[in-house]
């Protein structure tokens, strides 16, 4: 992963250091001056975030102040939890419980409506369950809630403010109807549409 930023030239110039290469992970992220978390399996990185003991220092040191990036797995693991993810639990961490840096889940690669496979030169529709209805599932037992992020779209998250850059997401709580939420607009907190 950290040859692919660095060949596609993702690194923007600047040096980049791979966690898995620090002899002291811990101190790494102490004395990093930025972090970024990339994509993958979400159960498999917050895993490995737990058996290198970062979470506490990578939270301590992003409400200190320091950067954070976060990229599809890496966006989950800056929510509350990891239970809003779409990967398979391909490994069990100690717990879904993950860094806490913003107040609701994000649940990345959203998209709405039904799925379609093609079938020859044939589109048929599948009749799994809809990211909405996933959703809507996981706010039957939570109250957290959820930012359906769009691919392309990104949080850029500022003390306690959040605003939606890129493309455009949908904000679920519990109890109500999803709202769409459109580039440029605050995320976090919620303004309500007027009526």
């Amino acid at each position: 992963y950290l040859e692919a930023m660095t060949a596609r030239g993702l690194d923007a110039g600047i040096r980049l250091s791979g966690i898995h290469q620090a002899p002291d992970p811990v101190r790494a992220v102490e004395e990093a001056q930025a972090i970024y978390v990339g994509g993958g399996n979400t159960f498999r990185l917050l895993n490995e975030m737990y058996r290198a003991n970062l979470l506490n220092v990578i939270r301590e040191r992003v409400r200190d102040g320091m950067p954070y990036m976060g990229v599809s797995a890496g966006s989950n693991v800056a929510c509350p939890t990891i239970q809003t993810t779409n990967d398979m639990p391909i490994v069990r961490p100690p717990t879904f419980d993950a860094l806490d840096l913003v107040p609701f889940q994000i649940n990345a690669h959203y998209y709405w409506g039904r799925t379609f496979v093609q079938r020859g030169e044939t589109m048929t529709e599948h009749f799994g369950e809809t990211r909405d209805e996933r959703l809507a599932e996981f706010h039957e037992e939570n109250d957290t809630p959820v930012i359906g992020l769009w691919e392309g779209g990104f949080l850029r998250v500022e003390d306690s403010s959040v605003q939606l850059l890129g493309e455009a997401a949908r904000l679920f709580r519990r109890g109500r109807d999803p709202m769409d939420i459109l580039p440029g607009q605050p995320v976090w907190p919620p303004v309500e549409p007027v009526p």
